[in-house]
């Protein structure tokens, strides 16, 4: 089979910019990008946290209501020595219209004091600053959920600086105004706004599909470099990096049981800063390594299915407010208050 673009063709445009791909590079493995429907302009990805005692269920009417999105699902987060656990929801809409009244109807209840903090991280980026991967076209995740197909194999995956030459925009944009985030306290609640484009990370795994022998590929060599990168983001070397925010979450079911999917959620000051740790980082390193040893060892027809959505978003397309949230929640950590 051919090798696509991972951009869908409506949104190629002449790049002035030059690309990361290495001259007649063919990539290992099968990979494929989500697209959007030509109509599509921008996308809507929520996260709705509730920490500790806080419980989620209550949104379950919501989401399914007028106006909620097209797809969504729920995770949680272990309790830290310095965190609370959290349920979080992720949501995602391909009509910002239908998100805004969403919004309007639903945002005062949620960040509402309750048993617990609240809170709601949201951008809605452009399509053109949006991008995709994953190592199967069946069981999407994310925003993949709600694209309207996946492109054939793509040509742009497998090297460093693929995952900005996935993303339209970076033809013609550098994709660097750093975020710089500051907080305003409001009555109960503290809003988190930012100078510059932030940029999205949602990263997974799934490895329920597994045979004996990947799966304890997986659980020995894999997660624990995994576990043992996202534990460095969510520490001090997170800020060092440029991570402003991380969390590593398992998806659980409609009943709440955990299930064997996880991922990652990181809030980074560039993409530039992730690509950067992304390829020095020993973990991610070595997590990059023993993929690609277990990819090779089935043959290239692994069962772990592992993805990621990558977004950055401007100034205007962003929202990030929490209530009752312990100290150094998300984004309010290393945002300095202001006066209202």
């Amino acid at each position: 089979m051919p090798l696509d673009s991972a951009i869908p063709p409506h949104l190629r445009e002449p790049r002035n910019r030059e690309s990361c791909t290495p001259d007649g590079y063919h990539p290992p493995y099968p990979s494929f990008s989500g697209w959007t429907a030509p109509d599509v302009g921008q996308v809507v990805i929520a996260f709705l946290g509730a920490q500790g005692a806080g419980r989620a269920d209550d949104l379950g009417p919501a989401l399914r209501g007028a106006d909620g999105p097209r797809h969504h699902d729920r995770a949680v987060t272990a309790e830290r020595d310095d965190r609370p656990a959290e349920t979080v929801v992720a949501a995602y809409w391909t009509d910002p219209l239908a998100f805004e009244r969403w919004f309007d109807a639903h945002r005062e209840a949620w960040p509402s004091p309750a048993d617990g903090g609240r809170w709601i991280e949201a951008v809605r980026p452009s399509v053109r600053r949006l991008e995709t991967i994953a190592g199967a076209r069946s069981r999407p995740e994310g925003v993949a959920v709600v694209a309207e197909r996946f492109s054939d194999p793509i040509v742009e995956h497998g090297y460093w600086g693929s995952m900005r030459d996935r993303m339209p925009a970076s033809a013609t944009e550098a994709l660097d105004n750093p975020f710089t985030p500051w907080a305003t306290v409001m009555d109960d609640r503290v809003r988190v706004r930012g100078r510059g484009s932030v940029c999205l990370i949602r990263s997974g795994q799934d490895w329920s599909d597994t045979g004996d022998d990947e799966r304890r590929t997986y659980l020995h060599a894999i997660a624990p470099r995994l576990h043992e990168g996202m534990d460095h983001l969510a520490g001090p070397g997170g800020p060092a990096a440029g991570c402003l925010s991380n969390r590593f979450l398992t998806v659980v079911d409609d009943d709440g049981a955990p299930v064997e999917r996880t991922y990652g959620l990181g809030w980074w000051r560039t993409m530039a800063d992730l690509e950067r740790w992304s390829s020095s980082h020993r973990t991610h390193l070595a997590i990059f390594g023993a993929f690609g040893r277990a990819v090779r060892e089935q043959g290239g027809r692994s069962a772990l299915r592992l993805y990621h959505e990558v977004a950055v978003a401007a100034p205007h397309e962003q929202w990030f407010e929490y209530a009752d949230c312990v100290p150094g929640t998300g984004l309010l950590a290393g945002a300095p208050v202001s006066s209202r």
